[in-house]
């Protein structure tokens, strides 16, 4: 498939559709391209593959999400790197298959992939910005390593006879046609002749797994890493699932986080407020940072201080800004002589707005003045 194949288009749906309407599309394009209904069409094979490259992107939130944004590229953290084969897609999205060629459809036999995991990772907000690496440990199923993950001792497996391979039995009442997992095979249509004791023929074993997650710098709340292979493992020695790490960041007591620029409230006396001068703020690495303080600053003053902030986890926009907003104080307890200068400058203060309103009024009466001798 071309990467350049817009996903829209490949399902011949417009960017607003919904969910359902996108489901609808693959399903026409699957049923009209499947492999069986077109074998030897090389053709109809590869527009099957890339319908369902597009459904998989499509049908997913976070990956239609980033598609819309960044098209292919942004696809690129979240591992997915379209399907190998048939059976990746019949694997994947077999609930659509049943639904299109009815639960009378052979079961295909063989290695499967094993189902996605997800598990939530919980970092501090000074981790968020810095990056980290974290163990988390899972509860999977692993392949059995008696067994391989066959399930057989002799890896040999029989076609069900109860059910002919189909995984289901059919019962006929009346007008309908019910269809119910066989209990034989348990729906996979073959059985173990001789079942594994250590997994009971299942080939799979329950384990606690516990992995290395590098946590890249700048990621906020809801991001999700993907851990290829890291799921449960897939029936009869199959690929194993994905894993998905979905990232919860704890707040922070002095520091917030706007997109990706990271903003400090700060207190500051009036004086230098008033006066100007440099300051030092605290820092998420532990460091302090200098800061410019211009006179006459006011409260709520902002200073932008540029790709200090967060990074971007994908690599797609550059780094924000570290934002300061000043908090202007006043001191509660003062000395006499304190009193008697604050004091001061208000006599002052009222003086220069006395003055200033004064001279308002001079030169409103000089103009007039200027006008009457004009015209006379």
């Amino acid at each position: 498939m071309s990467l350049k194949a817009d996903y829209y288009t490949v399902l011949g749906v417009t960017r607003e559709a919904d969910g359902e309407t996108i489901k609808k599309a693959y399903r026409a394009m699957a049923l009209k391209y499947h492999p069986d209904r077109n074998q030897g069409d090389a053709q109809a094979e590869e527009r099957f593959k890339e319908a369902a490259e597009a459904y998989e992107v499509l049908s997913d939130p976070e990956k239609r999400n980033l598609y819309d944004q960044f098209g292919h590229d942004g696809l690129k953290h979240t591992g997915f790197q379209g399907f190998s084969g048939f059976g990746d897609i019949f694997s994947s999205f077999g609930d659509i298959f049943s639904d299109i060629f009815g639960s009378s459809q052979s079961v295909r036999r063989g290695p499967k992939k094993g189902r996605d995991l997800g598990v939530e990772l919980r970092i501090d907000f000074v981790e968020s910005y810095t990056g980290t690496e974290k163990d988390i440990t899972i509860p999977r199923e692993e392949n059995c390593e008696t067994c391989s993950g066959t399930g057989s001792k002799s890896g040999i497996w029989q076609v069900c006879s109860q059910c002919g391979g189909q995984g289901q039995i059919f019962q006929n009442r009346g007008f309908f046609r019910l269809a119910s997992t066989c209990p034989q095979c348990h729906g996979t249509g073959e059985y173990a002749q001789d079942p594994c004791p250590d997994c009971q023929g299942t080939g799979r074993v329950h384990r606690k797994k516990t992995l290395s997650v590098k946590v890249p710098a700048g990621v906020n709340t809801g991001f999700r890493l993907l851990l290829r292979g890291q799921g449960e493992a897939g029936p009869k020695g199959g690929q194993s699932g994905d894993l998905y790490v979905e990232v919860f960041v704890h707040h922070h007591d002095s520091f917030s986080r706007e997109r990706n620029h990271l903003i400090l409230e700060h207190k500051i006396d009036m004086v230098t407020a008033a006066l100007g001068g440099e300051i030092q703020v605290p820092t998420l690495t532990g460091e302090s940072q200098a800061v410019k303080v211009p006179a006459g600053s006011q409260n709520g003053k902002l200073i932008r201080l540029p790709n200090l902030g967060f990074k971007d986890p994908n690599g797609h926009r550059q780094n924000g800004d570290f934002i300061v907003a000043f908090n202007v104080t006043v001191p509660k307890d003062l000395t006499e002589r304190q009193r008697e200068l604050l004091v001061e400058f208000a006599q002052i203060e009222e003086e220069k707005s006395g003055q200033s309103i004064l001279r308002g009024l001079t030169r409103k009466v000089g103009k007039k003045l200027k006008n009457v001798f004009h015209h006379s």
